[in-house]
Protein backbone atom coordinates (compact mmCIF):
# COMPACT_ATOMS: atom_id res chain seq x y z
CA UNK A 1 0.00 0.00 0.00
CA UNK A 2 1.15 3.37 -0.98
CA UNK A 3 1.42 5.58 2.32
CA UNK A 4 0.01 9.23 0.90
CA UNK A 5 2.79 11.74 2.69
CA UNK A 6 1.39 13.81 5.12
CA UNK A 7 2.15 16.89 7.07
CA UNK A 8 0.53 18.69 10.30
CA UNK A 9 0.88 22.08 10.49
CA UNK A 10 0.65 23.58 14.16
CA UNK A 11 1.84 20.05 16.07
CA UNK A 12 2.40 21.15 19.12
CA UNK A 13 -0.82 21.90 20.30
CA UNK A 14 -3.26 19.82 22.06
CA UNK A 15 -5.31 19.36 18.78
CA UNK A 16 -1.95 18.77 17.35
CA UNK A 17 -1.20 15.84 19.69
CA UNK A 18 -4.38 14.16 18.86
CA UNK A 19 -3.38 14.27 15.15
CA UNK A 20 0.15 13.14 15.69
CA UNK A 21 -1.81 10.07 17.96
CA UNK A 22 -3.41 9.08 15.36
CA UNK A 23 -1.63 9.66 12.44
CA UNK A 24 1.60 8.49 13.39
CA UNK A 25 0.21 4.56 13.39
CA UNK A 26 -2.43 5.30 10.44
CA UNK A 27 -1.52 2.95 7.89
CA UNK A 28 -1.98 4.79 4.99
CA UNK A 29 0.35 7.32 6.18
CA UNK A 30 3.64 8.79 5.94
CA UNK A 31 4.48 11.83 8.18
CA UNK A 32 7.09 13.76 6.15
CA UNK A 33 6.53 16.88 7.94
CA UNK A 34 5.29 18.55 11.63
CA UNK A 35 5.76 22.41 12.37
CA UNK A 36 5.82 23.93 14.68
CA UNK A 37 7.87 27.67 15.60
CA UNK A 38 8.21 27.18 19.18
CA UNK A 39 9.73 23.49 19.13
CA UNK A 40 11.53 24.11 15.76
CA UNK A 41 14.86 21.83 15.50
CA UNK A 42 13.61 19.05 18.02
CA UNK A 43 12.24 15.88 17.83
CA UNK A 44 8.93 14.46 18.04
CA UNK A 45 10.05 12.16 20.80
CA UNK A 46 11.33 14.82 22.69
CA UNK A 47 8.98 17.41 22.79
CA UNK A 48 5.98 14.50 23.51
CA UNK A 49 7.75 11.95 25.25
CA UNK A 50 4.14 9.55 25.12
CA UNK A 51 5.36 9.28 21.25
CA UNK A 52 9.48 8.25 21.78
CA UNK A 53 9.12 4.74 20.26
CA UNK A 54 6.58 5.34 17.75
CA UNK A 55 7.66 5.05 14.36
CA UNK A 56 8.71 8.98 12.90
CA UNK A 57 9.09 9.96 16.32
CA UNK A 58 12.77 11.15 15.35
CA UNK A 59 11.12 13.46 12.41
CA UNK A 60 11.93 17.18 13.75
CA UNK A 61 9.74 19.81 13.69
CA UNK A 62 10.36 22.78 11.11
CA UNK A 63 8.78 25.99 10.82
CA UNK A 64 5.21 26.45 9.06
CA UNK A 65 7.31 27.38 5.57
CA UNK A 66 4.94 26.27 2.76
CA UNK A 67 8.06 25.49 0.81
CA UNK A 68 9.59 23.61 2.87
CA UNK A 69 6.51 21.02 3.89
CA UNK A 70 6.03 21.23 -0.02
CA UNK A 71 9.62 19.89 -0.36
CA UNK A 72 9.20 17.29 1.81
CA UNK A 73 6.51 15.54 -0.82
CA UNK A 74 3.64 16.20 1.77
CA UNK A 75 0.59 15.50 -0.51
CA UNK A 76 -1.88 16.79 2.61
CA UNK A 77 -2.07 19.00 5.11
CA UNK A 78 -3.55 19.08 8.16
CA UNK A 79 -3.75 22.75 9.78
CA UNK A 80 -3.62 22.56 13.39
CA UNK A 81 -3.64 26.51 14.07
CA UNK A 82 -6.07 29.58 15.05
CA UNK A 83 -8.19 31.26 12.87
CA UNK A 84 -6.73 34.41 11.32
CA UNK A 85 -3.67 32.48 10.38
CA UNK A 86 -4.75 29.20 9.19
CA UNK A 87 -5.80 30.72 5.76
CA UNK A 88 -2.80 32.64 4.73
CA UNK A 89 -0.84 28.73 4.63
CA UNK A 90 -3.82 27.12 3.45
CA UNK A 91 -3.10 29.06 0.04
CA UNK A 92 0.01 28.58 -0.37
CA UNK A 93 -0.08 24.68 0.63
CA UNK A 94 -2.68 24.25 -2.27
CA UNK A 95 -1.28 26.74 -5.09
CA UNK A 96 1.37 24.03 -4.24
CA UNK A 97 -0.65 21.03 -5.56
CA UNK A 98 -1.56 19.63 -1.69
CA UNK A 99 -4.56 18.98 -0.30
CA UNK A 100 -5.96 20.41 3.13
CA UNK A 101 -7.65 19.64 6.13
CA UNK A 102 -8.21 23.11 8.35
CA UNK A 103 -9.80 23.03 11.90
CA UNK A 104 -9.36 25.88 11.98
CA UNK A 105 -12.37 28.46 11.58
CA UNK A 106 -10.99 30.11 8.50
CA UNK A 107 -12.99 28.31 6.05
CA UNK A 108 -16.19 27.03 8.05
CA UNK A 109 -18.50 30.11 6.84
CA UNK A 110 -20.00 30.39 3.35
CA UNK A 111 -20.35 34.51 4.03
CA UNK A 112 -17.27 36.44 4.29
CA UNK A 113 -19.53 38.88 6.11
CA UNK A 114 -20.54 36.74 8.62
CA UNK A 115 -17.22 35.77 9.82
CA UNK A 116 -15.79 39.24 10.17
CA UNK A 117 -19.52 39.86 12.64
CA UNK A 118 -18.24 36.74 14.68
CA UNK A 119 -14.20 36.69 14.48
CA UNK A 120 -13.83 40.51 14.76
CA UNK A 121 -11.26 40.51 11.78
CA UNK A 122 -12.35 40.77 7.89
CA UNK A 123 -11.86 36.92 5.71
CA UNK A 124 -7.54 36.76 4.96
CA UNK A 125 -8.99 34.66 1.79
CA UNK A 126 -12.60 35.19 1.23
CA UNK A 127 -12.07 34.17 -2.78
CA UNK A 128 -11.42 30.39 -1.74
CA UNK A 129 -14.87 30.34 0.69
CA UNK A 130 -17.02 28.87 -2.03
CA UNK A 131 -15.02 25.69 -2.41
CA UNK A 132 -14.15 24.34 0.95
CA UNK A 133 -16.21 22.30 1.84
CA UNK A 134 -17.57 21.75 5.63
CA UNK A 135 -16.30 18.62 6.69
CA UNK A 136 -19.00 16.61 8.46
CA UNK A 137 -18.18 12.99 6.89
CA UNK A 138 -22.31 11.88 7.79
CA UNK A 139 -23.71 14.49 6.15
CA UNK A 140 -21.45 15.48 2.97
CA UNK A 141 -19.55 12.47 1.99
CA UNK A 142 -19.27 12.84 -1.83
CA UNK A 143 -18.35 16.85 -1.35
CA UNK A 144 -15.69 15.66 0.58
CA UNK A 145 -14.42 13.06 -1.34
CA UNK A 146 -13.74 15.41 -4.34
CA UNK A 147 -12.58 18.30 -2.19
CA UNK A 148 -9.18 19.87 -2.13
CA UNK A 149 -10.07 21.92 1.26
CA UNK A 150 -12.03 20.75 3.62
CA UNK A 151 -12.90 22.89 6.74
CA UNK A 152 -13.03 20.37 9.62
CA UNK A 153 -16.09 21.53 11.93
CA UNK A 154 -15.70 22.93 15.70
CA UNK A 155 -16.71 20.91 18.66
CA UNK A 156 -19.29 21.99 19.92
CA UNK A 157 -21.31 22.09 16.66
CA UNK A 158 -20.72 18.90 15.35
CA UNK A 159 -22.18 17.62 19.30
CA UNK A 160 -25.12 19.81 18.19
CA UNK A 161 -25.49 19.50 14.47
CA UNK A 162 -25.45 15.32 14.13
CA UNK A 163 -28.63 15.15 16.17
CA UNK A 164 -30.31 17.93 14.85
CA UNK A 165 -30.02 18.09 11.31
CA UNK A 166 -31.88 15.03 10.54
CA UNK A 167 -34.82 16.16 12.43
CA UNK A 168 -34.54 19.71 10.77
CA UNK A 169 -33.96 18.57 6.99
CA UNK A 170 -37.36 16.00 7.87
CA UNK A 171 -39.41 19.45 9.35
CA UNK A 172 -39.94 17.61 12.74
CA UNK A 173 -39.19 20.19 14.83
CA UNK A 174 -39.75 23.68 14.80
CA UNK A 175 -36.50 25.88 14.79
CA UNK A 176 -37.42 28.76 16.58
CA UNK A 177 -37.51 26.86 19.84
CA UNK A 178 -34.15 25.18 19.49
CA UNK A 179 -31.72 25.59 22.54
CA UNK A 180 -28.31 24.10 23.15
CA UNK A 181 -26.81 23.40 26.50
CA UNK A 182 -22.97 21.98 26.28
CA UNK A 183 -20.64 21.54 28.51
CA UNK A 184 -16.90 21.16 27.59
CA UNK A 185 -13.71 19.93 28.91
CA UNK A 186 -10.44 22.61 29.10
CA UNK A 187 -8.55 21.27 26.24
CA UNK A 188 -11.16 22.96 24.01
CA UNK A 189 -9.59 25.92 25.10
CA UNK A 190 -6.12 25.25 23.52
CA UNK A 191 -2.73 24.60 24.61
CA UNK A 192 -2.39 28.36 26.56
CA UNK A 193 -0.91 30.23 29.40
CA UNK A 194 -4.07 31.73 30.35
CA UNK A 195 -5.48 32.84 34.06
CA UNK A 196 -8.91 31.19 34.06
CA UNK A 197 -7.73 27.83 32.56
CA UNK A 198 -5.26 27.42 35.41
CA UNK A 199 -6.28 24.21 37.75
CA UNK A 200 -7.28 25.84 40.66
CA UNK A 201 -9.57 28.12 38.40
CA UNK A 202 -11.04 25.23 36.93
CA UNK A 203 -10.79 22.44 39.06
CA UNK A 204 -14.26 21.43 41.44
CA UNK A 205 -15.28 24.03 39.18
CA UNK A 206 -18.50 24.88 36.04
CA UNK A 207 -19.19 27.95 34.64
CA UNK A 208 -20.95 29.00 31.72
CA UNK A 209 -18.62 31.45 29.60
CA UNK A 210 -19.52 32.73 25.86
CA UNK A 211 -22.58 34.06 26.16
CA UNK A 212 -24.80 34.80 24.55
CA UNK A 213 -22.71 34.97 21.29
CA UNK A 214 -19.90 31.97 21.11
CA UNK A 215 -18.22 32.48 17.80
CA UNK A 216 -19.34 28.75 17.10
CA UNK A 217 -23.32 29.89 16.81
CA UNK A 218 -21.79 31.18 13.43
CA UNK A 219 -21.02 27.81 11.76
CA UNK A 220 -24.05 26.28 13.69
CA UNK A 221 -26.98 28.42 12.42
CA UNK A 222 -25.40 28.58 9.03
CA UNK A 223 -25.97 24.48 8.98
CA UNK A 224 -29.16 24.42 10.26
CA UNK A 225 -30.24 27.34 8.15
CA UNK A 226 -29.27 24.70 4.95
CA UNK A 227 -30.70 21.82 6.39
CA UNK A 228 -33.95 23.69 7.58
CA UNK A 229 -34.56 25.53 4.17
CA UNK A 230 -34.78 28.87 6.10
CA UNK A 231 -32.98 31.08 8.38
CA UNK A 232 -32.24 29.42 11.98
CA UNK A 233 -31.76 31.26 14.71
CA UNK A 234 -30.66 29.74 18.51
CA UNK A 235 -29.42 30.26 21.61
CA UNK A 236 -26.60 28.30 22.75
CA UNK A 237 -25.22 28.06 26.16
CA UNK A 238 -21.39 26.60 26.75
CA UNK A 239 -19.47 25.58 29.87
CA UNK A 240 -16.58 24.70 30.58
CA UNK A 241 -16.73 21.50 33.23
CA UNK A 242 -13.50 20.34 34.97
CA UNK A 243 -12.16 17.30 32.93
CA UNK A 244 -9.27 17.04 30.71
CA UNK A 245 -11.24 16.12 27.42
CA UNK A 246 -15.00 15.49 26.42
CA UNK A 247 -17.99 17.22 25.31
CA UNK A 248 -21.60 16.25 26.46
CA UNK A 249 -24.65 18.41 24.66
CA UNK A 250 -28.08 18.03 25.51
CA UNK A 251 -30.65 20.34 22.94
CA UNK A 252 -34.23 20.55 23.16
CA UNK A 253 -36.87 21.88 20.95
CA UNK A 254 -40.55 21.35 20.22
CA UNK A 255 -41.96 18.93 18.00
CA UNK A 256 -44.25 20.65 15.24
CA UNK A 257 -47.69 19.83 15.57
CA UNK A 258 -49.23 16.43 14.91
CA UNK A 259 -45.62 14.53 14.88
CA UNK A 260 -45.23 11.63 16.85
CA UNK A 261 -42.49 11.19 19.70
CA UNK A 262 -41.32 7.90 17.75
CA UNK A 263 -40.64 10.08 14.18
CA UNK A 264 -37.43 11.43 16.30
CA UNK A 265 -36.20 8.00 16.58
CA UNK A 266 -37.08 6.66 13.03
CA UNK A 267 -34.99 9.85 11.44
CA UNK A 268 -32.20 9.23 13.52
CA UNK A 269 -32.02 5.81 12.44
CA UNK A 270 -32.80 6.52 8.92
CA UNK A 271 -29.65 9.32 8.58
CA UNK A 272 -26.96 7.26 10.75
CA UNK A 273 -27.94 2.93 10.36
CA UNK A 274 -24.28 3.01 8.53
CA UNK A 275 -22.57 5.70 9.69
CA UNK A 276 -19.37 3.80 11.38
CA UNK A 277 -18.92 6.72 13.89
CA UNK A 278 -22.21 7.94 15.19
CA UNK A 279 -23.83 5.00 17.87
CA UNK A 280 -27.31 5.83 18.43
CA UNK A 281 -28.56 5.15 22.28
CA UNK A 282 -32.33 5.14 21.41
CA UNK A 283 -35.15 6.92 23.29
CA UNK A 284 -34.11 7.09 27.15
CA UNK A 285 -30.25 7.20 26.17
CA UNK A 286 -28.32 9.29 28.08
CA UNK A 287 -24.75 9.52 26.36
CA UNK A 288 -21.38 9.74 28.69
CA UNK A 289 -18.25 11.51 27.92
CA UNK A 290 -16.56 8.62 29.39
CA UNK A 291 -17.62 6.18 26.67
CA UNK A 292 -16.63 8.19 23.90
CA UNK A 293 -13.33 9.96 24.91
CA UNK A 294 -10.11 9.00 23.37
CA UNK A 295 -12.41 7.98 20.54
CA UNK A 296 -13.57 8.82 17.20
CA UNK A 297 -17.40 8.19 18.04
CA UNK A 298 -20.54 10.57 18.67
CA UNK A 299 -22.73 9.04 20.92
CA UNK A 300 -26.86 10.05 20.21
CA UNK A 301 -29.77 9.68 22.56
CA UNK A 302 -33.15 10.81 22.85
CA UNK A 303 -35.98 11.67 24.63
CA UNK A 304 -39.71 13.23 24.68
CA UNK A 305 -41.32 15.20 27.25
CA UNK A 306 -44.82 15.14 26.70
CA UNK A 307 -45.73 17.82 29.43
CA UNK A 308 -43.68 20.74 27.31
CA UNK A 309 -44.25 18.70 24.07
CA UNK A 310 -40.01 19.02 23.35
CA UNK A 311 -38.06 16.74 22.08
CA UNK A 312 -34.79 16.45 24.27
CA UNK A 313 -31.60 14.99 22.26
CA UNK A 314 -28.66 14.01 24.01
CA UNK A 315 -24.63 14.07 23.05
CA UNK A 316 -21.49 13.14 23.78
CA UNK A 317 -17.96 12.93 21.69
CA UNK A 318 -14.11 13.81 22.37
CA UNK A 319 -13.75 17.03 21.83
CA UNK A 320 -10.35 16.18 20.18
CA UNK A 321 -11.18 13.64 18.53
CA UNK A 322 -15.08 13.35 16.82
CA UNK A 323 -14.86 17.37 17.92
CA UNK A 324 -11.23 17.57 15.81
CA UNK A 325 -8.59 15.92 15.20
CA UNK A 326 -10.63 12.40 14.57
CA UNK A 327 -12.96 13.93 12.44
CA UNK A 328 -10.27 15.81 10.73
CA UNK A 329 -8.78 12.54 9.74
CA UNK A 330 -12.04 10.72 8.61
CA UNK A 331 -12.33 13.12 6.13
CA UNK A 332 -8.74 12.55 4.93
CA UNK A 333 -9.53 9.17 4.54
CA UNK A 334 -12.40 9.94 2.38
CA UNK A 335 -10.49 12.84 0.39
CA UNK A 336 -7.98 10.02 -0.24
CA UNK A 337 -10.20 7.01 -1.22
CA UNK A 338 -8.90 5.34 1.92
CA UNK A 339 -11.58 3.09 4.45
CA UNK A 340 -13.61 5.88 6.19
CA UNK A 341 -12.15 3.95 9.50
CA UNK A 342 -8.67 3.82 8.38
CA UNK A 343 -6.45 4.79 11.96
CA UNK A 344 -9.81 5.23 13.72
CA UNK A 345 -10.42 1.83 15.17
CA UNK A 346 -9.95 2.52 18.87
CA UNK A 347 -12.63 1.70 21.32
Amino acid sequence: MNRIKTAIVGASGYTGMELLRILLTHPGVELTAVTSRQEAGKSLGDVFPRFKNAPGAKLTFIEPDPDAIAATGAQAAFLALPHGVAAKIARALLERGLKVIDLSADFRLRDAAIYEEFYGHPHPASDLLAEAVYGLPEIRTPEIQGARLVASPGCYPTSILLPLLPLLRENLIDPETIVANSMSGVSGAGRKADLTLLFCECNESARAYGVPKHRHLSEIEQELSLAADEKVTISFLPHLIPVNSGIVTTTTAKLRAGVAPEAIGAALEKAYNEAGFVRLLGRGGCADTKNVTHTNFIDIGWQHDPRTGRVILMSAEDNLGKGAGGQAVQSFNLMFGLSEIAGLQNF
